[in-house]
């Protein structure tokens, strides 16, 4: 299974929207709240070529983007075979 990594914030609609998605899907993730540390923020806009909303999605190393992103990427069906490596 690919190692997915959420970097989220407490209050986030689309952080849960994200979350709901792989749990519907049975794929753990490593949830980062960026909440409280600017180190790890500023850590994840350089992860996510200077991207700062949340959640910023990463599937084994590879940067998918935020949510909307995710689920256009599931529609196209290019979700799961990523989630299946």
């Amino acid at each position: 299974m690919a190692k997915v990594e959420i970097f989220t914030t407490k209050v986030c609609p689309y952080c849960l929207r994200a979350k709901a998605l792989f749990k519907r899907k049975g794929v753990s993730f490593v949830e980062v709240d960026v909440s409280d540390d600017d180190a790890v923020m500023n850590a994840m806009v350089k992860r996510a070529g200077g991207r700062q909303t949340v959640p910023q999605i990463f599937i084994d190393g590879r940067h998918i983007g935020g949510c909307d992103d995710l689920y256009a990427l599931d529609s196209k069906g290019g979700l799961d075979p990523l989630l299946a490596q």
